[in-house]
């Protein structure tokens, strides 16, 4: 098997690591795509419950 391990390299400068948190992960397009279409959703949703029924 290929040995992958990282003898004696050095990390590269400027990257300490840091922990990326919820607020990273919110702040993708993607995702914040998707929740607007939810929210549009259940937007939607609730005016025709309130107005149309």
């Amino acid at each position: 098997m290929l040995d992958t391990t990282r003898t004696g390299a050095a990390p590269p400068e400027g990257d300490e690591h840091e922990p990326r948190g919820c607020l990273f992960a919110l702040s993708q397009p993607p995702l914040m795509i998707f929740l607007a279409v939810i929210g549009t959703l259940f937007l939607m949703a609730a005016l025709h419950d309130l107005l149309l029924l």
